[in-house]
C-alpha cells in the first residue's frame, strides 16, 4: 500500500516537472513560432498581411485645418503692430483612402516602388461649417514676391500690378481657395507665362506623392518599408550634409519587433526632411497593447541645443544666427517660396518667433505629433501628424503693400491634424491574427509552467513526508 502510494506521489511529481519542464521549453519556442509567423506576414509581397494593409490602408484618415483669421489687419500694415489671431475650425476632409498605384516589384534589389496618390473630400458633419467660409489671412502671392524677386527694378514692376490689382498684405478668402487654390488677381496681371493658381496646397487632388521605393524586407526583415529612394534620388538635394538623407520608412509602419529603445525614423514629404520619434509611454488601443512615439522637442531645438540640427539652419535674419529654434525654413523645397514649418501654436518654439504674433496658446497634448505602433508586427496603429504653415514676410523697400513693416513677422496660416485610428473591425481582427495567439501561446506558457512547478513541489512535499512516517 505504501508503495503504491509513494509510486504515486512520485509519478504525480514526475509529471509536474515534465509540465513544468514543457512550459519553459515553450516560451523559447513559441517566441521562435511567433518571430517566424511574423517574418513571413511582415515582408511587402502578394499575400501577406502587410502588402494588403500596405497598398490600401483600412484605417480611416482624416486632415482636420483650423485657419488663422487675422484680427487686426489696417493695424499691422499702417503701424507694423502685432497681428492678432483667432483660429476658427476644424474643417476636415477625408485623405489617403486611395489606394497605393503604380506598384512594381524588384525581386533583383528586394524593393518595391509606388505612388501614393493624393485627394481631400469635404466632411461637412465633421467641420464647423462649410468650405465657402471666409478668413482675412496673409497674401500668399505679396508676401512671396519679394522673397523670389529681389531685383529692385523687378519690385518696382511687381508694385504696379499689386496696386492695379487693388491686393494688400492681407487678403479675404475661403477655406476651398485657401486650402486647394485661387486664381490670384495680382499674378493674373504679370504679363508672361505664370502660374496664377496659388493656394496652401495647390496642387492636390489628382496629384501622387513620389515615387518612392521601399524594401520589402524579403532578404533582411530589419529593412522592409525602410525607403531606399524617393522621386529616385538616395538624397533631397534641399540640406547640406546628413540632414539631406531619406532616412526610416514612411511612418505607416516599421519594421517588427519595436522595443522601446529604439528611435523611429521617418520621412514626411510635406516637411521635406526626415525625422524621428522616440518613446513616450505604453498605452491600450482597442485591447491592443500599443507603444506610443512621440516627437520630441530635439528634433526641432537649435543648433545650440542639438548640434545635430546644424545643417538645419538657412536664413540668418530669421534664425539669429541659428538660436532661434522651433520653425523649419522649407523654401528650398517649395520653389523659393518663403514658407516655413512648425508645430501648432509655435509649439517648442523661441519666444522671439512667437513675440510678433497674438493669440496663440500651445499646448502639448493638442499640438504634438505621435505614433502608436504595436511593437511586434511594428504597424502604427494610430498616429496624429500636426504640423503648422507659416510665411515669413519681411519690409521691402520698392513694394508699398509691404513698405510700411519695422520687423519680420512669421505668419502663421494654418495649422493641420492629420490622423487615423484602427477601425473596430480592422482591430478584432488583428486582436483575432495576432495578439490573441500570442497572448494566449504566453498565457498556455504560464499554466504549464505553473502548474507543473505547483504540481512538483506538492507531491515532493508529500512524498516526503510520508516518507518521513514510514522511517518512524
Amino acid at each position: 500500500m505504501g508503495c503504491d502510494r509513494n509510486c504515486g506521489l512520485i509519478a504525480g511529481a514526475v509529471i509536474g516537472a515534465v509540465l513544468a519542464v514543457f512550459g519553459g521549453i515553450l516560451m523559447p519556442v513559441g517566441d521562435m513560432i511567433i518571430e517566424k509567423k511574423i517574418k513571413k506576414e511582415a515582408v511587402l509581397e502578394e499575400g501577406t498581411i502587410a502588402f494588403k494593409n500596405w497598398v490600401k490602408t483600412g484605417t480611416e484618415v482624416y486632415r482636420q485645418f483650423w485657419i488663422f483669421d487675422v484680427q487686426n489687419p489696417e493695424e499691422v500694415v499702417v503701424n507694423s503692430s502685432n497681428i492678432k489671431v483667432k483660429q476658427r475650425g476644424p474643417y476636415t476632409y477625408r485623405v489617403r483612402y486611395l489606394a497605393k498605384n503604380n506598384i512594381t516589384h524588384d525581386p533583383q534589389s528586394h524593393t518595391v516602388s509606388f505612388l501614393q496618390p493624393n485627394a481631400a473630400v469635404f466632411e461637412p458633419s465633421l467641420s464647423v461649417g462649410s468650405e465657402n467660409d471666409s478668413f482675412t489671412v496673409i497674401n500668399l502671392a505679396v508676401a512671396a514676391a519679394p522673397h523670389i524677386y529681389q531685383n529692385a527694378f523687378v519690385q518696382t514692376i511687381l508694385n504696379s500690378l499689386i496696386k492695379k490689382s487693388k491686393s494688400s498684405m492681407f487678403q479675404t478668402r475661403t477655406v476651398k481657395e485657401l486650402l486647394w487654390g485661387y486664381k490670384d488677381p495680382f499674378l493674373s496681371l504679370v504679363p508672361y507665362p505664370i502660374n496664377t493658381t496659388v493656394g496652401v496646397f495647390f496642387p492636390y487632388n489628382n496629384t501622387a506623392d513620389g515615387v518612392y521605393k521601399v524594401f520589402n524586407g524579403k532578404d533582411d526583415i530589419s529593412k522592409v518599408a525602410i525607403i531606399d529612394t524617393y522621386k529616385g534620388k538616395k538624397n533631397l538635394s534641399y540640406w547640406p550634409g546628413y540632414c539631406d538623407m531619406i532616412n526610416g520608412t514612411d511612418a505607416a509602419s516599421f519594421p517588427p519587433f519595436v522595443e522601446k529603445t529604439r528611435v523611429l525614423q521617418f520621412f514626411s514629404s510635406d516637411i521635406c526632411r526626415s525625422v524621428y520619434a522616440v518613446f513616450g509611454s505604453e498605452i491600450n488601443l482597442k485591447g491592443i497593447p500599443v507603444y506610443r512615439f512621440v516627437l520630441p522637442p530635439k528634433a526641432f531645438a537649435s543648433p545650440l541645443q542639438n548640434p545635430d540640427n546644424q545643417c538645419f539652419c538657412t536664413e540668418t535674419i530669421v534664425s539669429k544666427n541659428c538660436t532661434s529654434y522651433g520653425v523649419l525654413d522649407i523654401g528650398k523645397c517649395k520653389e523659393g517660396k518663403p514658407v516655413y514649418i512648425s508645430l501648432p501654436h509655435f509649439l517648442y518654439a523661441s519666444s522671439d518667433v512667437m513675440e510678433p504674433i497674438e493669440g496663440l496658446h500651445p499646448n502639448e497634448e493638442e499640438h504634438r505629433t505621435y505614433l502608436d505602433v504595436e511593437p511586434t508586427t511594428g504597424f502604427t496603429l494610430q498616429f496624429a501628424k500636426r504640423l503648422q504653415v507659416n510665411l515669413l514676410v519681411k519690409p521691402a523697400r520698392k513694394i508699398e503693400a509691404l513698405k510700411g513693416l519695422k520687423k519680420n513677422y512669421i505668419v502663421p496660416v494654418l495649422w493641420l491634424n492629420e490622423t487615423g485610428t484602427i477601425g473596430d473591425e480592422k482591430a478584432e481582427k488583428f486582436r483575432k491574427q495576432v495578439t490573441g495567439k500570442m497572448r494566449l501561446l504566453g498565457l498556455v506558457e504560464m499554466v504549464l509552467l505553473s502548474v507543473g512547478v505547483v504540481m512538483f513541489v506538492a507531491f515532493m512535499i508529500s512524498y516526503c513526508a510520508c516518507r518521513s512516517k514510514e522511517v518512524k
